[in-house]
């Protein structure tokens, strides 16, 4: 409950700060998490990068000031972090299909992003037992991508990493040698100031 708490915290720090510069650190600090991990736990959760749903919030939002007031739009363009009228139309249209002065004409086609909101379901009856173990260190064998956690790359080329180890024989000749801890994953060599990690399939 209280992770989940800290979530919905970070989500309404957006929603208050859509026409301000938003940093990735300064939301993740409002759910108590390091940017690497908050970035890793909002995409999961979404299936958004945090960029991707502050852009469609911002285009929502300024949609919806385009067709219910008077603004300019160059004004509203400014006012949601658009350098340009151009950057503004190019994105714009790239969400609504449309350029902000012909959705200004008619708004029937223009679509939303509505603001996010978790809930809690609670599923069967199944318990499950855990705990945290400390071991001795360990050797792996494996093999490794260098990716980065901008823009959730690391979420897209992981999984694109897991995709292709299955399919063409690696992890199947891994599993001939596995220990007791089987197939692992493995985060490892995180750069905090490049924001970068290798990302290791071993055993």
């Amino acid at each position: 409950m209280e992770k989940l708490q800290r979530m919905i915290d970070s989500i309404e720090y957006i929603e208050s700060n859509l026409d301000e510069e938003l940093a990735i650190e300064e939301i993740a600090k409002n759910a108590f998490m390091s940017k690497f991990h908050f970035q890793r736990m909002f995409s999961m959760l979404t299936g958004y990068t945090v960029s991707e749903y502050i852009r469609n919030r911002r285009i929502t939002k300024a949609a919806q000031e385009l067709v219910n007031s008077n603004r300019k739009i160059i004004d509203i363009a400014l006012k949601y972090g658009y350098e340009s009228p151009e950057a503004f139309t190019k994105a714009f249209r790239a969400i609504h299909g449309v350029t902000p002065s012909a959705a200004k004409k008619n708004s029937q086609s223009l679509k939303a992003y509505p603001k996010l909101s978790f809930q809690i379901q609670i599923k069967g009856d199944v318990e499950m037992d855990y705990k945290i173990v400390g071991k001795e260190s360990f050797k792996v064998i494996g093999k490794s991508i260098q990716t980065s956690t901008l823009g959730g790359e690391n979420n897209r080329k992981i999984a694109s990493f897991w995709k292709e180890v299955n399919s063409n024989g690696f992890v199947e000749e891994l599993e001939k040698d596995c220990g007791s801890l089987g197939i692992l994953g493995i985060c490892m060599e995180y750069d905090h100031k490049l924001e970068n990690l290798t990302y290791l399939i071993a055993c």
